[in-house]
């Protein structure tokens, strides 16, 4: 039988990495699909860290001379690359990060989506011209690159999330420095070597690439503390806990430091009594489910109106009681959880649940033959009577807290009543519940979605959330503009020098 650290090193071979970077170093990884020993990875120190940031401001210098459209021609060349390492880089992810085959290669697909976006949006890249008060005067504004951009990433997303982050800086005009989580740097390794096999490749065709434009650091949180703290980092984008990024963002701060921060997401979503239960059994299912519970997207609250709670929720216990638990990598829909940590969160949350009065369904560890190392839990479904104890807070875990309602503008407001705001989704065939959910007066999220789950984001968006989740934006839209700074200019073009607001200031 293949091992997986056989398997790890043979994707390894594929993807062009010696296979001797998975042995002899500090940081053990293990793969949650069955708890084992897949690579031992070396680690960089603080001291390394700093002097790669160094380099990296140097590079950033070069690299933002070179035009917008030459910068995203190495974008391309990036999702070319992804493209043929697909089916191993989300095999990877799959064996690293729990995933299933179909969630694997949708992340590096989300990869390849986000390269095509940048590569359009390298010639795209814009100011205003402003209309001024002032004869023979004009006045625009300009976007110019900011640096080295810092990436913290987390582990259930190890890849799509860098690439949101590095595609956009690089045609940006920024050189990238990458702290993935300790609990997956393999695919972070892989990754950052496709990127090198497109530099090589712009190189060759005469792209100006300076060394030095992207550096991976993997090690632990004291690395990450060099990456927040270093006065040549403008930008850190952090994705994480809210703990994590309430420390990170206070340090940026101090510093007067850019923050982009991905948090937590305690997402609900409504199922009206207008709602179409076979699409909402389908969406919600997915959203609560899938990735093991472990999305920042996932669904973890769900009010459903009182007219349809009892048919709603008896099929939703049957898809809970019969979704299949097991290892991913043979096709399972939902895989593992990432470590025995996440299972004690859980196990604890359900029983803080229980306290309050919540009937448990599902929240049992499965022995999974084969994964015995792995942790495998049924997702739970919890029938709650009010909104409160374990309920208003995130566990990064499969369950699910379900509520009655009997008016929309009560579900609005218990959705709404969480520290988070990230994503969030009503199902309805009303259209003045629809548009009243995504209207000012209601969702507070930075996701607010009608007939679809919570999860499953489109790069084109852009993509982040409200409150405690961080406020940040990433991926699509005008999400860019993060990652630049905005210059005003004022031309004059005259023979005269008129002062704004009708100032006189006459020297001679």
């Amino acid at each position: 039988m293949t091992t997986l650290a056989t398997l790890t090193r043979s994707l390894f071979a594929d993807l062009g990495v010696p296979p001797d970077v998975l042995e002899n170093g500090a940081l053990v990884v293990r793969s949650p699909v069955d708890g084992s020993v897949i690579a031992q990875v070396a680690t960089i120190s603080a001291e390394g860290a700093t002097d790669a940031i160094d380099t990296a401001a140097v590079a950033a210098r070069a690299w933002r001379d070179v035009p917008a459209p030459g910068r995203g021609e190495l974008v391309r060349l990036l999702g070319e690359e992804l493209r043929a390492s697909r089916e191993q880089l989300g095999r990877l992810v799959s064996i690293e990060a729990g995933k299933s085959p179909s969630e694997g290669l949708g992340e590096v697909q989300e990869m390849i989506d986000i390269c095509d976006f940048a590569v359009g949006l390298s010639r795209q890249l814009h100011g205003l011209t402003i209309a001024t008060e002032r004869p023979g005067h004009r006045m625009m504004e300009t976007w110019h690159p900011l640096g080295v951009v810092g990436i913290i990433s987390a582990f259930n997303f190890p890849v799509a999330v860098w690439a949101w982050n590095a595609a956009l800086a690089l045609v940006c005009g920024n050189a990238i420095v990458w702290k993935p989580s300790e609990k997956t740097p393999l695919t972070a390794i892989a990754a950052h070597a496709v990127l090198d096999r497109a530099l090589v490749r712009f190189r060759q065709g005469g792209g100006a690439a300076p060394e030095g434009l992207s550096h991976l650091l993997i090690g632990d949180r004291s690395v990450g503390e060099v990456l927040v703290a270093h006065p040549k980092v403008p930008l850190v984008s952090a994705t994480g806990s809210t703990s994590m990024g309430r420390i990170v963002g206070q340090k940026l701060a101090g510093r007067f430091a850019r923050a982009i921060l991905e948090l937590g997401g305690n997402n609900a979503a409504i199922v009206s009594g207008a709602a179409d239960l076979d699409l909402a059994l389908r969406g919600v299912a997915f959203a609560a489910m899938g990735t093991a519970g472990q999305r920042c997207t996932t669904l973890r609250r769900l009010f459903v109106h009182t007219s349809v709670y009892d048919a709603f929720l008896t099929r939703l216990k049957s898809a809970y009681a019969s979704v299949s638990v097991g290892n991913p990598l043979d096709g399972h829909l939902v895989g593992p959880l990432i470590d025995g940590g996440a299972f004690e969160r859980m196990q604890a949350a359900l029983d803080a649940a229980r306290a309050e009065g919540g009937r448990v369904q599902g929240g049992e560890r499965v022995t999974v033959d084969g994964c015995e190392g792995g942790y495998y839990v049924r997702p739970a479904l919890v029938e709650m009577a009010a909104q409160r104890g374990p309920v208003l807070e995130e566990t990064f875990a499969p369950i699910l807290y379900v509520m009655a309602y009997d008016e929309l503008d009560e579900a609005i407001t218990l959705q709404n009543a969480v520290a988070q705001g990230l994503s969030s989704a009503i199902f309805t065939l009303d259209l003045r519940e629809a548009e009243t959910f995504v209207s000012h007066s209601g969702s507070d999220c930075g996701i607010a979605n009608v007939n679809i789950g919570t999860s499953g984001a489109e790069i084109g968006g852009a993509f982040g959330g409200e409150k405690e989740t961080g406020g940040g934006r990433e991926s699509g839209s005008d999400s860019w503009r993060g990652y630049m700074r905005r210059a005003t200019n004022t031309i004059n073009y005259s023979t005269a020098l008129p002062l704004a607001q009708g100032v006189s200031f006459d020297v001679g």
